[in-house]
């Protein structure tokens, strides 16, 4: 690159190479993008010492706020200290104004497409979405039909995944509507970026993101039923074996309110009662991060452990809200994804602020033809599926694993998609001693009310940290990073 000499010369650098990513960092002739200025010449001036001093201080900081996450599946052990770069990812507020629209113009039609699909079913009806795809959606809830939700709000939580690509655009990779995680980082990335860079911080003028847990809680209030002027709100997790149990008690305390499990809740007369040391209490908003499947052992799987027994019930009557509402799986389905931008057009006569992504679907045969002949090249994903599990990625992969998942997609089309595979921006980690470049995407987080959408200025970017992974999910072996976005 054209500066390699002035960015060589610092030994922080050596690693440093520009490529045909987008850097979120560096400019195409090597020169720092404005916002990354400050950041850039703060870096020149340092040396390993001292970044390693900041990182083992931030490391320090989340061991000892018992920051984890939980990886299944492995042998020697799965609680993890979350990993985390110290390097923040930046972003101008000319680019905010733009993602914040498009995210809240997303959430609009979804939620609407979502009071369509459980009553009158008229965009089935135009022939914009086929009823079959919803209908053979796992997460689709045939309970739900007809059932008028609190505020006509199915989806008051969203964490929707975005990417930057090589023309500088971020464009949406998939929404997260069931019970979106990694709020929590969000935040304690930022309480620990204050404290291993406060001047940096202090001089770029960060917008704040310390208010969601105030933002979330007074969301959950207008779901309240109208005659609880005072309600009472509880966070309802599956217990402490579950991956984002960090996350439900640090949200709990961020809010408030208490933390409970199915077994501290009982429905009597289609009202729901929390178990108190002082008797029992009514509980009239849930912010829920048990799956619907496992919500009321009594409407969904019998063998639940994890939920309260009539709960169905008393939503259905209206006496208790749940965030988010049962069944708005249906509206993440990476199958479903593909036809957002219709959506938009069709609920809000709107062209998208925000991109999607190519996405083939396996049940076209011409779709499901070209994937299987181009595997090695495309992204291939299970369409229930989260965390990064269920997926191929085409250039990494063995030709063992390319067989295996043609065999997959020919018995199951309806179940995969297939995307190519993408340029993911790079931003700069502070890696081994070396600052490089890794691959990022960003994971903002919309709360929707009776007064439309907010977003706190910011998001979870995640990173993958082994060098040229496309993966940034913490199960997988990614990171993060705190997300500044300026004034």
């Amino acid at each position: 690159m054209a500066s390699d000499a002035s960015i060589q010369t610092n030994h922080l650098f050596e690693s440093y190479r520009l490529s045909a990513f987008y850097d979120e960092m560096l400019s195409n002739d090597g020169l720092p993008r404005q916002q990354y200025a400050r950041l850039h010449e703060r870096l020149l001036n340092m040396t390993r010492a001292e970044l390693d001093d900041r990182h083992q201080t931030a490391d320090r900081s989340f061991l000892n706020q018992g920051i984890t996450f939980t990886v299944y599946g492995r042998d020697e052990g799965i609680e993890r200290i979350f990993p985390y770069d110290i390097l923040p990812r930046i972003i101008t507020g000319q680019e905010w104004a733009t993602v914040e629209r498009g995210l809240q113009q997303r959430i609009r039609a979804l939620n609407l497409f979502l009071r369509d699909v459980y009553h009158e079913g008229k965009i089935f009806q135009d022939g914009i979405v086929p009823r079959d795809l919803v209908y053979s959606c796992k997460h689709y809830r045939r309970e739900m039909r007809g059932i008028h939700v609190p505020r006509e709000i199915y989806v008051m939580v969203t964490g929707t995944d975005l990417v930057r690509l090589e023309d500088g655009n971020f464009y949406v990779l998939e929404d997260n509507l069931r019970v979106p995680s990694g709020v929590s980082y969000m935040l304690t990335n930022r309480q620990v970026m204050r404290r291993v860079m406060p001047g940096l911080f202090q001089d770029y003028g960060v917008r704040p993101i310390d208010h969601y847990g105030q933002v979330l809680l007074a969301t959950l209030r207008e779901l309240a039923p109208d005659d609880r002027p005072d309600p009472t709100i509880v966070l309802l997790t599956p217990g402490v074996f579950n991956s984002a149990y960090f996350e439900h008690t640090f949200l709990a305390r961020q809010m408030g309110i208490q933390l409970v499990e199915g077994r501290d809740l009982l429905v009597h007369d289609n009202i729901v009662y929390m178990r108190t040391t002082a008797g029992l209490k009514r509980v009239d908003v849930i912010y829920r991060r048990v799956d619907d499947d496992f919500l009321d052992p009594l409407a969904f799987r019998p063998d639940s452990m994890l939920g309260v027994a009539g709960l169905f019930n008393a939503y259905r009557a209206g006496n208790v809200a749940l965030a988010n509402a049962i069944g708005t799986g249906v509206a993440d389905d990476k199958a479903i994804y593909a036809y957002v931008p219709k959506i938009i057009r069709y609920y809000l006569a709107e062209d998208p602020i925000l991109g999607n992504i190519e996405t083939y679907q396996m049940q076209h045969d011409d779709e499901r033809e070209h994937t299987i002949a181009n595997l090695d090249k495309m992204v291939v994903k299970a369409v229930g599926e989260s965390g990064g599990y269920g997926m191929l990625i085409g250039p990494h992969s063995t030709a063992a694993e390319r067989e295996e998942f043609k065999r997959r997609i020919i018995a199951d089309p309806r179940n995969y998609i297939a995307q190519p595979t993408l340029s993911l921006s790079c931003a700069p980690c502070f890696i081994d001693g070396q600052v490089e470049p890794r691959h990022v995407d960003l994971r903002p987080y919309i709360l929707y009310g009776k007064e439309g959408a907010s977003i706190v200025p910011g998001g979870l970017t995640r990173v993958a940290l082994r060098r040229g992974s496309l993966v940034v999910n913490s199960s997988q072996g990614g990171g993060s990073k705190d997300t500044w976005v300026l004034a």
